[in-house]
């Protein structure tokens, strides 16, 4: 099952984002075909300020497991954290 991970950074994350960047990305790629796709929100200033990522997970439990062990999430960067079912209907590069 696919689920959307729809986090927004807390309106205080001062600096934190760009400083857990590179052991989010690290992260990230370990998660090898588990993450279908990700990147961030950005604000009307195109900066950052919360991420989208799509991941495949055999539960809502077991995607917001996946959500907590993300470093921005360990970092306290995220203020919520949304765990929501998806279904890729349209260009799904699997053909589902």
């Amino acid at each position: 099952m696919l689920f959307a991970l729809l986090c927004e950074d807390r309106a205080d994350a001062g600096s934190l984002r760009a400083e857990t960047r590179p052991v989010h990305l690290e992260h990230l790629k370990a998660l090898g075909p588990v993450l279908k796709f990700a990147g961030p929100f950005l604000g009307a200033d195109d900066k950052p300020n919360g991420s989208l990522l799509v991941v495949e997970a055999e539960s809502a439990e077991a995607a917001r497991a996946l959500a907590d062990a993300d470093p921005y999430a360990v970092a306290g960067l995220f203020g919520s954290v949304t765990v929501r079912r998806w279904n890729w209907t349209v260009n799904n590069p699997e053909g589902a």
